[in-house]
Formats: C-alpha cells, structure tokens, sequence
C-alpha cells in the first residue's frame, strides 16, 4: 500500500534506517570510535528524537535507526557535515539509507 505524502494518516515523524559494512576497520575499533566520537555528536542533532545502534557482527552489517521529529529535521541532517562525515568515510562502505514515514496512530497505540 503507497499512500500519498499528504495522507492524514502520516504523522509528522520520519525514521531513517542506515545500514552499511566495515571496511579495514575492526568491530571494537568501530565500537570505541561510536562511543567516543559518533555518539556525542549524534547527540546535538536538532530534531533527532532518539538514534538506535545496530550491529550484525555474523555478517558484517551495522548501521543505525534514526527517529526525527519531522521530516525537515532529517533533510537538515542530510545537509550536515556529520552527515557527510559519515557518508564518506572511507571504513563504512555499502552504505545504504532509507526514509519512512510513521503511521501515527497504530504507533501511539503500540507505545511508539
């Protein structure tokens, strides 16, 4: 079912789900560099409501789940150096990124 952008139904909310490889780059490095650098700056992002970190070490895979407030809070993170910062870093390759936005109220109803 595609409903169209203007559809009541849609909230104001967006979720953006990264998703990307390690390249030359081991997964305890990646954790200290999240911890240390990622996360503080994730942290003073206007309009990001909360950011989940994924992690599938089996298969190489990590990436991040991101709650925005609305849909111009993510197109100014998409703006940011961060954003480019993340974009272009030379140990995170198959990067991928997906925007959705929220169902309103089947997501209050299940505490979202």
């Amino acid at each position: 079912m595609n409903l169209p952008a203007d559809d009541p139904r849609l909230g104001d909310m967006h979720i953006l789900i990264v998703t990307f490889q390690l390249h030359q780059l081991s997964e305890a490095d990646y954790s200290q560099v999240c911890e240390t650098t990622f996360a503080p700056a994730f942290e003073m992002v206007p309009g990001l409501l909360t950011k989940t970190w994924l992690a599938d070490p089996a298969n190489n895979t990590y990436g991040g789940v991101y709650v925005w407030k609305d849909r111009a809070a993510l197109a100014g993170f998409q703006q940011s150096d961060l954003f480019a910062s993340v974009a272009n870093h030379p140990n995170l390759t198959n990067i991928t990124a997906r925007d959705f936005a929220v169902l309103e109220s089947p997501t209050r109803t299940t505490r979202g």
